[in-house]
């Protein structure tokens, strides 16, 4: 089957031709690297050769430590070179959401607070992956606090479109062909959105799967990491050498599986959800989307939906307020440390955005936040429910493509609500609440513009899941 793209005639398209477009894979080189017909410092040159072609336009990193790549480059050369490669994902360049330190850049998050700050430490992620070989290249752009005022990156696509929300950086950097591999965080919709919207592979592992221990905190109890790249392969390595290097974090013993790309497993039934998401879409990606369920029935897939499944209703019933109530978690969970920041260096130290929705947070009860959790477990029980008679849950990874950017009256970005313009979470803040993984899967485009099928599974099925995914995906492969 080929990808589906669906032109309507409404408005400028973007450049995005989903059965062209293939950014550089790491995984696709490593035989090249054990062969001797390439190696790691070639690819990080080709990278940066990319990085200096794009990134004046794109704008998608806050550092970047070239001196640095090219030492470890050369020192995952010299050990393929003598057959010793210290892991799978030796010599694999990698950038980092800035929210996340790096001893050898600065974190900055956007923030004046942070302005030049520099870590004494990797954070877990980076620490894993600089022990496993990888090629620790960039940091990249996030909002302020990853909450609030968006920074200067740009769609890859189209230079006129936002490329998504708090993983905005990330996500533009491997669209635009920069890097293979990117690491981005989601508390409500902030690394599967971009990654619908620059075309690339989103995977959030299960809640605590991988470490999460030196990246700013959001919500605590919703807070994930994990790999934006270019394929499947890509993403699901990056993620298992986190784990094996720095295992999983709140008590999660870590990620299961092997480095490989687990092999493909067609899924019986697929629940298809709706959630508050569909109503809010365009015709065309509701078209796009058509045709995907279209193609899986015709593949024998049985796709399952709220009007063929009591269970499924009852869930889609009580999505309807999944914003709302996963709001409710981030803001009441948000306060520290975004308060004692305020309390240190005042109201103006962080931006208007930011103290929007900190507000909220101030404003809630203990008892509102039971009541949310409460809430949120029923949702988990609704699902696991569900999943007893289903491999898998889809719907989309964002509300339609990447929309253009909204500047108000006075030029500003920064103004409350102002971070909903990159896009609904109606599709996103069901499974980072749920805790399950979930995938954007690029195999959608409308009008010239990516738009991701999303794929979920309940907490700790993520290797069936990325079989499920690599099923998928090879029924779109030409």
């Amino acid at each position: 089957m080929r990808k589906i793209a669906v032109t309507t005639g409404n408005g400028s398209p973007g450049d995005y031709d989903p059965e062209a477009f293939a950014p550089p894979s790491f995984v696709a080189k490593v035989q090249s690297f054990v062969d001797g017909s390439d190696t790691p410092r070639a690819f990080l040159e080709e990278c940066l050769d990319m990085i200096h072609a794009r990134e004046p336009d794109v704008r998608a990193f806050s550092a970047i430590n070239e001196d640095g790549a090219r030492k470890a480059a050369d020192a995952a050369t010299e050990r393929y070179r003598d057959g010793r490669p210290l892991s799978p994902i030796d010599g694999c360049p990698i950038a980092f959401k800035d929210t996340i330190e790096t001893v050898d850049m600065p974190t900055q998050m956007n923030s004046r607070i942070y302005a030049d700050w520099q870590s004494n430490r990797d954070a877990a992620c980076v620490y894993g992956l600089r022990k496993a070989g990888a090629v620790i290249l960039a940091k990249t752009v996030v909002p302020e606090f990853a909450m609030g005022v968006s920074g200067p990156t740009r769609n890859p696509f189209d230079l006129r479109r936002t490329p998504g929300a708090s993983s905005s950086g990330s996500g533009a950097c491997v669209g635009a062909g920069m890097v293979p591999v990117a690491i981005g965080n989601q508390t409500g919709g902030s690394l599967i959105r971009p990654s619908s919207f620059n075309g690339i592979v989103g995977y959030k592992p299960t809640y605590g799967a991988l470490n999460t221990g030196g990246m700013h905190p959001i919500a605590p109890s919703q807070d994930h990491i994990g790999p934006m790249a270019a394929t499947l392969a890509d993403a699901w390595l990056a993620a298992q050498q986190i784990a094996a290097t720095v295992g999983g974090h709140n008590g999660h013993p870590g990620l299961g599986g092997m480095p490989a790309l687990p092999a493909p497993v067609k899924p019986r039934h697929l629940a298809w959800l709706h959630t508050l998401g569909w109503r809010e879409l365009d015709d065309g990606s509701k078209a796009a989307f058509d045709r995907f369920v279209s193609d899986m029935r015709q593949s024998d897939v049985t796709i399952l939906d709220q009007t063929s499944t009591p269970e499924i209703a009852a869930l889609e019933d009580l999505l309807e307020r999944a914003n709302e109530i996963s709001n409710d978690i981030i803001m009441y969970e948000g306060r520290w440390p975004i308060l004692s920041y305020i309390d240190k260096y005042g109201d103006g130290s962080v931006g208007e955005a930011v103290l929007d929705r900190v507000k909220r947070g101030t404003q809630m009860t203990r008892n509102d936040y039971v009541a949310a959790l409460a809430k949120r477990d029923e949702i988990r029980r609704q699902v696991i429910s569900v999943a007893a008679s289903v491999d898998g849950f889809v719907t989309l990874a964002s509300s339609g493509p990447a929309p253009f950017d909204k500047i108000d009256e006075k030029g500003s970005l920064d103004r409350p609500q102002g971070h909903l313009e990159t896009g609904s979470r109606s599709f996103l803040s069901p499974w980072s609440m749920v805790g399950g993984p979930s995938y954007s899967l690029p195999l959608l485009a409308v009008d010239g513009m990516p738009l991701g099928v999303q794929l979920m599974g309940v907490p700790d099925s993520d290797e069936h899941l990325t079989a499920v995914a690599h099923w998928i995906t090879e029924c779109y492969r030409t």
